[in-house]
């Protein structure tokens, strides 16, 4: 059944608010505690991106994590890890995420095609400011 959440504020590096699809989540590997965020919800992404400091306070070791993924766009410039975690949502089971671990964090938790939206059925109700989440079954 799916879970419906509302839009939530999101602040741009201008000073500006706007209300934004943002999952909140817990993130975690296997040897850390876990770490509660928000994850926006891109379609437009190719993959799921991290942002450098998260993936410190998950326990990720940079220097250990292979292999090295090529980014494109505004963060085409930082070099990038690939990082596997274990994602709780809601009431759901859990889920493991395979995120582009940024060396930068001039970008926000972003949960994209690979492999979010390969996980998770999604529907957007913009004009209700909401969208809804449902585990995809084969």
């Amino acid at each position: 059944m799916p879970i419906r959440f509302p839009y939530l504020p999101l602040f741009g590096t201008s000073g500006e608010t706007f209300l934004a699809p943002l999952l909140p989540l817990e993130l975690c590997l296997a040897t850390a505690n876990p770490v509660s965020t928000h994850g926006l919800l891109d379609s437009g992404a190719t993959v799921n991106v991290m942002p450098y400091s998260l993936g410190i306070r998950l326990g990720a070791d940079w220097k250990t994590q292979s292999p090295s993924v090529r980014l494109t766009g505004n963060l085409a410039a930082h070099d990038a890890r690939a990082l596997i975690v274990e994602a709780h949502i809601a009431a759901m089971e859990p889920v493991p995420l395979i995120f582009a671990w940024s060396e930068s964090d001039d970008v926000p938790l972003l949960l994209g095609q690979v492999n979010f939206f390969q996980q998770f059925d999604v529907s957007f109700h913009g004009a209700r400011l909401q969208f809804e989440l449902d585990h995809a079954r084969p």
